[in-house]
């Protein structure tokens, strides 16, 4: 008998392109000295901003980009980051090792950027240390066409049309970095702030909310109860932000399997906390018409050895790999109410994407997984049923194999595995319901050790190859999954 089958016939909704969102933060060197190096830099760029990075990013396809942090948003002036660089006023960025930025990546850098990677922004309002006056300007200047005064603005600093906004987070972390309030204070200010957050053009502002940190079931219960609807069907809020870290602070490259387990362990329990979460907001919301956004998300390790232990430099392993396409299936399994997840950050700072160092630039092992998986983007969930067995270590156990598939706008259907085991390969049988298979393709990420990472010196220690570990048998698939892998098909 199969120990997989693959339902084409049988959807399970559409998975949400913006779960394969990304978040940059003025942190450490994610902007400066990372996205942006000024337009004198030798280092090739489109108005300051690098032309290497922005291909990367536009090759996964990213489909939005949440700024300016974080808990940088929340000390944040907008009215300091337009007009002429060299007027701009500096700024201490108290949450990030004290280093002072000149304000010259602002606004008009941003949206920018969000151009250039044809992606959607997502800016996080500072409702922390910010007044509504100031926010409410701030939206104004965007995505404002008429005659104001926040509009004449934009225009006298060189930007004669509104932008596009869709994305307005209002506030961060408000638990924490974000005012240390307690939920029912900060429903009220959400309630008041939100107000002033207006549509105006052709903008409809999607408004997130602050949400829960971690296992903090009271902040749901409290905003879904107090900050659903004003009158009728009229929502105050359409997304509520979950935050959760695979939070292991030891070395991201140098482990052993204890480590690895207690990481994978720790990423798998997204799908506790999405559930419980959103079983708390299905109580005021059957029909799931607010979501839940995860926007940030990722592993947190030690920094690398001498580097800013405030700047959150860190490597990233295979094991990010494994953690980055975990996370990705269970983000499927809960399109009907996680429509969106940023992880954090794109470049050099936590999980990132990108790491540079001077003009060089390298993928991470995380990169590749959100480019192997890009071929989910708004694709329809397919009904999957799995049968294996369990990776054990030292008594605990998490499941050996995690799977998704998916069919595309053009019809073609993929299957993604991970194999979290270390050490054994497995052999699975996938019976197709649905579909009469012709052939299959696919791609592995994997490598010898689990400590595998990319360098500045080998950049290429650890990226996709070509899988041929899968063969089609009348309707029946046979996969041989090797061990710490993880690998997409395209069924055809």
């Amino acid at each position: 008998m199969p120990n997989l089958i693959l339902n084409t016939d049988i959807e399970r909704g559409t998975i949400n392109k913006h779960i394969y969102g990304h978040f940059a933060e003025h942190l450490g060197r994610c902007i400066y000295n990372g996205i942006y190096v000024g337009e004198a830099s030798d280092i090739p760029n489109t108005r300051g901003i690098r032309n290497d990075i922005v291909d990367a990013l536009k090759h996964i396809n990213i489909p939005n980009l949440r700024w300016p942090g974080g808990c940088f948003a929340d000390e944040y002036h907008w009215k300091d980051g337009i007009g002429p660089k060299e007027q701009r006023p500096s700024m201490v960025n108290t949450h990030w090792g004290g280093v002072t930025e000149n304000n010259h990546f602002g606004t008009h850098e941003f949206m920018d950027l969000c151009e250039q990677l044809e992606c959607e922004p997502y800016i996080c309002g500072n409702l922390g240390s910010g007044t509504v006056h100031e926010m409410q300007q701030w939206v104004e200047y965007i995505t404002f066409d008429g005659i104001n005064p926040m509009a004449d603005l934009r225009k006298e600093n060189g930007h004669p049309d509104s932008w596009p906004l869709t994305y307005w987070g209002v506030g961060n972390e408000n638990w924490g970095c974000g005012g240390s309030m307690r939920p029912e204070y900060y429903a009220d200010e959400y309630r008041r702030y939100q107000t002033y957050v207006r549509d105006f053009g052709s903008s409809h502002i999607y408004k997130v909310a602050c949400g829960p940190n971690t296992d903090d079931y009271h902040w749901t219960e409290v905003m879904m109860k107090n900050t659903l609807s004003l009158r009728g069907d009229k929502h105050l809020m359409h997304g509520l932000a979950l935050h959760y870290y695979t939070n292991y602070r030891e070395s991201a490259t140098q482990f052993n399997e204890d480590e690895w387990f207690t990481v994978l362990k720790k990423a798998l329990y997204m799908d506790e906390l999405i559930t419980r979460h959103s079983a708390i907001m299905d109580q005021y919301d059957p029909d799931k018409r607010v979501a839940l956004i995860v926007d940030e998300w990722g592993t947190w390790y030690k920094v690398e050895p001498d580097t800013n232990p405030r700047f959150l430099y860190q490597q990233n392993s295979l094991r990010d790999a494994l953690v980055a396409a975990l996370h990705f299936h269970i983000f499927h399994n809960h399109n009907d109410r996680v429509h969106m997840a940023n992880i954090a950050q794109t470049v050099n700072v936590l999980q990132a994407m990108i790491l540079t160092q001077d003009e060089k630039m390298l993928l991470t092992p995380t990169y590749h997984v959100f480019d192997m998986f890009k071929v989910h983007h708004d694709a329809t969930q397919l009904d999957v049923h799995l049968q294996t067995g369990n990776y054990t270590h030292n008594g605990d156990s998490i499941p050996q194999v995690s799977v998704s598939a998916s069919r595309d706008a053009e019809g073609r259907v993929h299957l993604s595995l991970c194999n979290t085991d270390p050490n054994n390969a497995i052999e699975l049988t996938c019976g197709v319901r649905g579909l009469n298979l012709g052939t299959v393709t696919g791609q592995i990420l994997t490598a010898d050790t689990i400590t595998a990472h990319n360098t500045f010196d080998e950049p290429e220690q650890i990226k996709p190859a070509v899988f041929n570990g899968a063969t089609v048998n009348g309707n029946n698939l046979s996969i041989a999954l090797p061990s710490k892998s993880v690998v997409v098909l395209e069924l055809i």
